[in-house]
């Protein structure tokens, strides 16, 4: 019996008998798997063992993830070289908000998909009569990306135009303006919106329109609504077939019916979201 238990110790101490563990799984079957798993179930995962963190290491799992223009992404965006950073991390950068064209514009991808949104600043829009205080005032704010919304007092003419030339992955996109009726302010550290200055905007609808430089466009009319809070107007939808070249987007937003005029507006930003994720926004 002595000489039986001896030689169980022996096979315990040459690993016979254990029970295999997380890290006996080879790193290549796990990153086969994370293959087929979302970004942030990669990430809980990987805090599970070292082979798990290793496999979420990997270049071909997270090459998987990023956009199929990535490398153009890197270049534009970050300034940097593709071949200088790790997948995973080219990933968890790109998933920043990172800001291009002198700060007026953002990007960033979605961190559960990795699909590309962007959003462009008003102060990248051509704004009529924005130079003339009369009119217009660029007004810092803690609700805005950018930190600044333009805000109209009253004007006669209204009409802002834009346009964006980018490579975008392959897929549908949705255009939204951002804008809220009133001026926001923190008074005793509660939120208030004024409202004195707004009116004209219900009697004629606001027109909305975008087109892009392969033929696409898209029109729509409404009257805004919701004073005091900030709504995602729908201008309309385009789609992407190719992402190796650049597509141009022109888009605006007008009333320009000079019987009345109209004032009391926040324009903040225009956003470029994939038209999935278009319930987000409401």
């Amino acid at each position: 019996m002595g000489a039986g238990v001896s030689g169980l110790a022996a096979d315990a101490q040459r690993g016979f008998g254990l029970k295999p563990g997380l890290d006996d799984v080879p790193e290549s079957c796990i990153s086969s798997i994370f293959m087929y798993l979302d970004p942030p179930e990669i990430c809980k995962l990987a805090s599970l063992s070292r082979a798990f963190r290793g496999a979420s290491l990997a270049d071909f799992v997270w090459e998987t993830k990023l956009p199929s223009n990535y490398r153009y992404l890197v270049k534009k965006v970050l300034n940097q070289s593709p071949e200088s950073l790790s997948k995973k991390e080219t990933y968890a950068r790109l998933c920043r908000p990172n800001r291009f064209d002198g700060g007026t514009k953002e990007v960033w991808l979605d961190k559960s998909s990795g699909k590309l949104c962007l959003s462009v600043s008003s102060k990248a829009l051509k704004i009529t009569g924005i130079d003339d205080r009369r009119y217009w005032n660029h007004i810092p704010t803690e609700e805005s990306r950018f930190e600044t919304v333009a805000y109209l007092q009253q004007i006669w003419w209204f009409e802002l135009v834009g346009e964006l030339e980018f490579e975008f992955p392959p897929g549908a996109y949705s255009l939204f303006f951002r804008l809220q009726l009133g001026k926001a302010s923190k008074r005793f550290g509660r939120r208030v919106c004024n409202l004195d200055q707004v009116h004209g905007w219900n009697i004629k609808p606001v027109r909305f329109q975008l087109s892009t430089s392969n033929g696409q466009q898209a029109s729509s009319e409404c009257y805004l609504y919701e004073p005091g809070n900030w709504v995602h107007y729908h201008v309309g939808d385009f789609g992407i077939e190719n992402s190796n070249s650049a597509t141009k987007i022109k888009f605006s937003m007008m009333q320009i019916d000079c019987t009345h005029t109209k004032g009391g507006l926040c324009v903040d930003s225009v956003l470029i979201y994939p038209t999935e994720f278009r319930q987000r926004l409401k």
